[in-house]
C-alpha cells in the first residue's frame, strides 16, 4: 500500500503515529537547514519536515525536490511547534517527520504552479488543462457538481423515478439551434445528428410506460458561441 492517508486526513487525533503520504511536491522551503515541503493531494496539503535529524539520505533527496514532483513520504506525525501553527488548513496543526522519501516521479518544470495567485489566461490554461485541474478551485467545481448530481438522483430515486441514459448519436430534427452532424462510416453520405435534447428519447420512454423518468442529458447545440 503506498498511502495510508490522504494529504487532507491528518488531525492531532494522529500525534505519533506512523503514516505513509504520496502527493505533489507543492513547495519546498529551506529554514536553516530544515527542509519544509508541502505535499498536496486532491484531499489536501501536509506540511512534511526533514533536518539534520532525519535517517541518511533524506535530506538529500528533499534539497532536490521541485514542484509538481510526484512523492511518497513515510514518517511519525507530531504537533507543530507554538506558533507555527496554520489555521487555514485542516492540517494544519501537524506535520510529518521524514524517516523516508521516495520520488515516484520527477516533472519538467511547470508552465505556472496550480495554487499561484497570478495565473495565466484561459488560453494557455486550457492548453495544459492536466495542471489547470490540480487548482482546489477547479477541483471544487467538479466535486459540487459530482455531490449536486448525486443528492439529485438520490431524491428521485426514493420517488420511484428511473434513470436512463438516452443515445447521443440519432436522426437529425427540427430544433432550436444547428445541429453537430456526424458523418457514418458505413453508409457513405448519411449523417448521425447530436441530440440537442433527449425530447424524442423521452416521449418514447413515456410510450413505452415509464412514467417517471429522470436523467442528466448532455444537449449539443451549434449556436456560434
Amino acid at each position: 500500500m503506498l498511502r495510508s492517508h490522504t494529504c487532507g486526513e491528518l488531525r492531532p487525533a494522529n500525534v505519533a503515529a506512523g503514516v505513509s503520504l504520496c502527493g505533489w511536491v507543492d513547495r519546498v522551503r529551506d529554514h536553516k537547514g530544515v527542509i519544509f515541503i508541502d505535499l498536496r493531494d486532491r484531499w489536501g496539503r501536509t506540511q512534511v519536515v526533514a533536518g539534520p535529524d532525519s535517517p541518511a539520505g533524506v535530506l538529500d533527496i528533499a534539497r532536490k525536490l521541485r514542484p509538481e514532483w510526484v512523492v511518497r513520504v513515510q514518517g511519525t506525525v507530531g504537533l507543530r511547534p507554538d506558533g507555527t501553527s496554520n489555521p487555514k488548513l485542516a492540517t494544519g496543526g501537524i506535520e510529518v517527520s521524514c524517516t523516508t522519501l521516495e520520488v515516484l516521479n520527477e516533472a519538467q518544470t511547470p508552465v505556472f504552479q496550480p495554487g499561484a495567485a497570478d495565473l495565466p489566461g484561459e488560453e494557455v490554461r486550457l492548453a495544459h488543462r492536466w495542471l489547470d485541474l490540480r487548482r482546489t478551485a477547479m477541483q471544487d467545481n467538479l466535486f459540487l457538481r459530482s455531490r449536486m448530481v448525486k443528492i439529485m438522483r438520490d431524491h428521485f430515486d426514493t420517488l420511484g423515478f428511473i434513470d436512463v441514459e438516452t443515445p447521443v448519436l440519432g436522426r437529425s430534427t427540427p430544433e432550436g439551434a444547428r445541429d453537430y452532424l456526424v458523418p457514418s462510416r458505413l453508409d457513405h453520405g448519411a449523417l448521425f445528428a447530436l441530440p440537442q435534447s433527449p425530447q424524442l428519447y423521452k416521449q418514447l420512454l413515456m410510450m413505452a410506460g415509464f412514467d417517471r423518468y429522470v436523467q442528466v442529458a448532455r444537449c449539443f447545440r451549434d449556436e456560434d458561441l
